[in-house]
């Protein structure tokens, strides 16, 4: 007798970033009701499990549609994917909130299907600057994009950790190693941030009671967690 062994299942993909209140305020807009556009998405994308109490727990953020639904549902409600969509990170999310295939994009960018599905897979991009400038092209990214769907958001929030908390000299090279900036840029913008914070260690010090103390260590400790977005918008600021 033979027995049968289990497949192996396969691993669910990851569901795009979904936008709860923007599927609601588009879906009020055209007066229709849950109901309605999961009619739609049944008869017109052949999506027979959409229910209205499942297009509820979309609009609730109970739950979160795949791309597969998300497409559909931009399809009922007469918009973008990208509408629909909260700010995209990975490489494939960006690709989904521009309504392109992996063949649109392994096409735009000079990449073999099989190789750019393997990065959207490992989500990190791993092309040549030339793949890098068609990519941003194709797909409409901004610098702080690229940086984080190669994967160097992680390495950049090292740096820039240690140039507010220790010497922020030491800290130029490296980043304009990382990143495609000029040094004299960076060096304003890291010397910058160093005294931003380094203003609020002051403060955590010299500040009366505790509670001011700690409100203002607590500061500081968001500074340092949200220190990748602190850097883009002082970038942002100073070169615009």
């Amino acid at each position: 007798m033979r027995v049968q062994r289990p497949q192996a299942q396969q691993p669910t993909p990851p569901t795009p970033p979904f936008n709860a209140q923007a599927a609601r305020r588009l879906r009020t807009a055209l007066a229709m009701g849950p109901e309605h556009v999961a009619y739609g998405m049944r008869a017109s994308f052949g999506l027979p499990h959409v229910t209205p109490d499942l297009v509820i727990a979309w609009e609730r953020g109970i739950a979160a549609p795949s791309t597969p639904e998300v497409t559909a549902l931009a399809g009922v409600l007469w918009c973008s994917p990208g509408e629909l969509i909260g700010a995209p990170r990975t490489l494939r999310e960006h690709r989904v909130a521009r309504g392109l295939a992996p063949e649109d994009v392994a096409r735009a960018v000079g990449l073999e299907l099989l190789a750019y599905i393997r990065m959207e897979e490992a989500a990190q991009w791993r092309g040549t600057d030339r793949q890098s400038a068609a990519l941003a092209d194709v797909l409409e990214l901004s610098l702080p994009d690229v940086i984080t769907v190669s994967g160097r958001d992680g390495r950049l929030g090292e740096l820039l950790r240690s140039a507010v908390t220790t010497r922020w000299q030491a800290y130029v090279r490296p980043v304009c190693k990382l990143l495609p900036l000029d040094r004299r840029p960076v060096e304003d913008v890291l010397q910058e941030m160093h005294t931003d914070y380094q203003g609020q260690m002051v403060a955590t010090l010299s500040w009366g009671t505790a509670v001011a103390a700690a409100d203002a260590g607590e500061g500081g400790r968001d500074y340092l967690d949200r220190i990748v977005e602190h850097f883009w918008s002082t970038v942002e600021r100073n070169t615009g």
